[in-house]
């Protein structure tokens, strides 16, 4: 008689974190071994990066904005930075971005930074809860921050930008992806994966819904 194989799924365990231990620390940013159970409740070990200090007071580590710069017969436009990335030694394409300050809310810190980086002033149309930037590297979080600027208004005229090392780059919204990758083939700099990930978003939406045939039974 053959022998019965068994089809049964092990039931698995909640997952949780038992302890954290410092394993470097520097000014921003620290390397922790973290101590955690598997699904199957056995004990195993992950290497996390955190950035430094108790900033109180704050919903997530930092913001990024989404800017549409409107201007009167003019299509609308995405502003952009390029700045220098150490970690990648290359210059790399971005949405305005920093972190919140003590006790300054996600809607307030992402008008602060856009125009400390870009010098413009912008009016907050929404923003998005806390998110995950990398969960499998780091406990770093953000929100988005949707935001338009006037582009019509004095002050929004000739920006001046208090960042001298960051590169505004504003580029059509109806073409945005398209823009990006002619960019990214003349410069050969890097695209932080939230603004492709937002461009690729605007095309498809762009696009005509897939016409599925009809089809007689």
């Amino acid at each position: 008689m053959a022998a019965e194989t068994s089809t049964e799924v092990p039931k698995t365990a909640r997952q949780f974190v038992l302890k954290e231990e410092v394993i470097v620390e520097r000014k921003w940013l620290k390397l922790e071994e973290t101590t955690y159970t598997d699904p199957f409740g056995k004990t195993r070990t992950w290497e996390t990066v955190k950035r430094t200090g108790n900033r109180k007071g704050v919903s997530a580590d930092g913001v990024a904005v989404i800017a549409v710069l409107q201007r009167t017969l003019h299509y609308d436009c995405i502003v952009l930075v390029k700045q220098f990335r150490p970690p990648i030694n290359s210059y790399c394409l971005e949405f305005p971005a920093g972190l919140i300050e003590e006790n300054e809310t996600a809607e307030s810190a992402a008008l602060r930074e856009l125009e400390e980086e870009t010098g413009y002033k912008g009016e907050v149309v929404e923003c998005t809860p806390a998110l995950c930037l990398d969960p499998g590297l780091s406990n770093s979080t953000t929100h988005i921050v949707s935001v338009t600027i006037n582009g019509d208004e004095a002050a929004n005229t000739r920006p001046k930008q208090k960042l001298e090392y960051v590169e505004v780059i504003s580029l059509p919204k109806n073409d945005l992806l398209q823009r990006i990758d002619e960019l990214v083939a003349e410069e050969r700099i890097a695209v932080d994966a939230r603004v492709y990930t937002y461009a690729l978003a605007l095309k498809r939406a762009a696009e005509k819904p897939l016409q599925v045939p009809f089809m007689k039974f």
